[in-house]
């Protein structure tokens, strides 16, 4: 499936070549479907695809052939990843892909490919962003877009460590958040929801774009801000903001893997078939998912 003229279509493409040292070849039984993948395909994100090429920078799936050098895997075993750059060019939308071993996670007998495809790039980026934040019990966390599949995933792994998170979404979604740890969901479609948020902020993690400015008049002095969307503010008033970019970490998603499995994180996914990626595709990327995570599957 290729998407590098903007237009995401169904293709035949030639096998993956071989795993070289280090490498994984894997036959993909889910891969996760993101509004980054419009970043991919218009090349403003250079993931190494080699066009034509299958988009998607995350999936799960087991294990057909291991490279040299490579301990810890071997074939048929299951796997998940976040790939980027893509070795072979190619990506997870597609039946087999190429991937650096190294960045693989061990998938937990209790996790299936739809769940733990909805996991490496939305899941990472939330544990990247709490770390940099690095906020602790009983400190308070803004964050824009919570009802978003990263947003979700930020409110629950922020909850259970204790911090008090107030969330930006739909009102139709307030009560999900609020059950996933929330305690205060603020609706986004109030012109005025900056007056609504209660304020003095320790920290803001901006999901929705165009929010940061209005997030960081919430934040204390001194405080933090983390932008996912590419537009982080001018520091000021000692406040420190910054831009994340989610990277590939074998030891973060398993951890997350382990956690879905036992039930601790939960997670929102939406199979559909491969054949229907251009639909899913259009889907998030002009954000007509509602909160849900789509996942391509083969059959």
């Amino acid at each position: 499936m290729s998407g590098a003229d903007k237009e995401v279509t169904l293709l035949e493409l030639p096998e993956p070549p071989p795993p070289g040292p280090g490498q994984l070849l894997v036959a993909v039984e889910a891969a996760g479907v993101g509004p980054w993948d419009q970043l991919l395909s218009d090349a403003s994100w250079d993931v190494g695809l080699r066009p034509p090429a299958a988009l998607g920078v995350e999936g799960a799936g087991t294990v057909l052939a291991v490279g040299a050098g490579v301990t810890g895997f071997a074939t048929g075993d299951r796997v998940l990843a976040h790939e980027a750059p893509l070795p072979g060019g190619s990506g997870f939308w597609a039946e087999r892909v190429l991937i650096t071993a190294h960045h693989a996670a061990a998938c937990p007998a209790g996790l299936d490919a739809v769940h733990a495809a909805a996991l490496p790039v939305n899941g990472l980026t939330a544990v990247q962003a709490l770390e940099k934040l690095d906020l602790s019990q009983g400190q308070r966390l803004l964050i824009t877009n919570g009802g978003g599949a990263t947003g979700a995933l930020a409110i629950q792994l922020a909850a259970a460590k204790g911090i008090e998170v107030t969330a930006t979404a739909s009102a139709a979604t307030a009560e999900r958040l609020l059950g996933l740890g929330a305690i205060e969901v603020v609706d986004y479609h109030d012109p005025n929801w900056p007056a609504k948020a209660s304020g003095g902020f320790d920290a803001a993690l901006i999901i929705a774009t165009g929010t940061a400015d209005a997030a960081l008049g919430l934040v204390r002095d001194g405080g933090r801000l983390c932008s996912l969307t590419s537009d982080a503010p001018a520091e000021e008033r000692g406040i420190t903001s910054w831009d994340l970019y989610v990277e590939p970490n074998a030891a973060q998603l398993l951890q997350l893997a382990e956690r879905t499995a036992a039930g601790t994180l939960r997670l929102a996914p939406q199979p559909l078939p491969l054949s229907e990626g251009p639909a899913a595709y259009t889907q998030a990327v002009t954000g007509q998912a509602r909160g849900k995570k789509i996942v391509l599957t083969p059959a």
